[in-house]
Parts: C-alpha cells; sequence; structure tokens
C-alpha cells in the first residue's frame, strides 16, 4: 500500500541511496541488505505497524504502533503521556531528542527445507537508526497526522474530520529522519545440503499474502453514504 505523497521531494541520482554505516551493515547475509531509496521506501510503505525501540531506565522496550512517511522522515504518533514521547519531551532541555530504532517486517512466505536447520522465511524488513523528536509546529503536526491517516488508507485524510484542537493537544508526534537505515530481503527456496535432497520429506515456500474480507459498515451508517472509491480499491 503506497502512502500518498505529501512532498514533491525527489532524491538526485547521487542521493538515492542511504550511505552504510556501522549499524547498518549486516554481520550476516549482507549480499540480502539494501541501501538504495527505493527499496527502503516500499518496505515502509506496505507495512502498517512498526516496533519502536528505546531504553528506559537502562532496560531495552519495544512498542508496536502506527507510522507514516513523508519524503525521508517518518512520523510516530501516541498520547501524550506515552512513555517515548515523555521521554524525548523531557529530553529536550538536555540532549534533544530521543535514540530509537525502528523496524519493519514483512513475512511473505514459510521456507520448509528437508532440514529442520534449515528452514526458514521469506521476508522483506527496514531497520532505521536515529534520533526522534517531538513535533512541535502545528502545520507539520497535522502534516503528520495526514500521512499517519493515509498511511494505512490512502485517500482517508480527505474524507474524514480533521483533529480539532483538543485532539490535536492530546496527541503527541515523533519525527524520524531516514538518515542511517537499511533494506534487507529473503527470496527463493530452502537451501538444503547436498546429502539431504534424497530425504523423504517435502520442501519448498508456503507464500504468505496480505488481503482483507469484505467490508462491514459501521451498525450506524447513514444508509445514502456509498462506499468511497479508494475502498473498493483496496
Amino acid at each position: 500500500m503506497q502512502t500518498t505523497p505529501h512532498t514533491t521531494d525527489t532524491p538526485s541520482p547521487e542521493s538515492a541511496a542511504y550511505a552504510p554505516t556501522d549499524r547498518t551493515i549486516p554481520t550476516r547475509s549482507r549480499e540480502r541488505a539494501s541501501y538504495d531509496h527505493e527499496s527502503v521506501h516500499a518496505i515502509l510503505d506496505e507495512a502498517y505497524v512498526c516496533h519502536l525501540g528505546f531504553v528506559r531506565d537502562g532496560a531495552p522496550v519495544v512498542l508496536p504502533t502506527l507510522y507514516g512517511r513523508v519524503g525521508d522522515r517518518l512520523y510516530v504518533h501516541g498520547s501524550t503521556g506515552s512513555r517515548p514521547l515523555r521521554m524525548a519531551g523531557a529530553a529536550a532541555d538536555r540532549d534533544p531528542g530521543l535514540q530509537v530504532c525502528l523496524t519493519v517486517t514483512h513475512v511473505d512466505g514459510l521456507v520448509l527445507a528437508r532440514s529442520a536447520f534449515h528452514h526458514s522465511i521469506n521476508y522483506r524488513s527496514v531497520v532505521v537508526h536515529g534520533t526522534a523528536h517531538q513535533v512541535t509546529d502545528p502545520e507539520e503536526k497535522r502534516l503528520a497526522l495526514d500521512a499517519l491517516v493515509d498511511h494505512v488508507v490512502p485517500g482517508r485524510s480527505a474524507d474524514s474530520r480533521p483533529a480539532d484542537t483538543k485532539e490535536l493537544a492530546a496527541t503527541a508526534v515523533l519525527r524520524l529522519d531516514l538518515n542511517e537505515v537499511s533494506a534487507k530481503a529473503r527470496t527463493g527456496g530452502p537451501n538444503d545440503e547436498p546429502e539431504d535432497m534424497d530425504l523423504p520429506h517435502w520442501a519448498g515456500v508456503v507464500p504468505l499474502r496480505k488481503g482483507h474480507d469484505a467490508l462491514i459498515p459501521s451498525a450506524d451508517l447513514a444508509p445514502d453514504i456509498t462506499v468511497p472509491d479508494y475502498l473498493i480499491e483496496l
């Protein structure tokens, strides 16, 4: 699913890939890693949920949450009382922002090998390292919230009531720039050992796909309201 664009920025050929760093170069299967904008953005735009990791009181914390992308920025939202948002705000006087690691993963297939050791999954993933900052500018906050809504269903932000002043005050948004980022993917079948090829066990891939069932309208929906085109096209 493609996020509705909120920017016209287009990376130049010289900046069409993210620069690898010590934190974004895998220690294993380096050939599966990629750093180009197109691969990274496609993986991010197709997922619904990310996992946001940070350190609180010396211990790691990982939270699942919704997000949206605008160009080379990710926006993560939550209540003003959520831990990462409180921490990012509290740190502003000392060391601006909150050090985070954000991940997104798609599971595309179950890879069944003849040996238990070589079972695997086909996947696409993105890992982002960086410093998240609270969004305080009202216009950027509205843009971020539109991106969050459109990330789930493109076109939905224009077909719903925008947040009012009270709702904006109760919602906090973190901004994370896509600077230190990498994508990684596995495709193909099992990698069985030559000596296992004659074993009497089925081997191959169980493909997985994302989809949705028939829409369930709200019980109190007015009968004259029809399904919008952007939902029909999902």
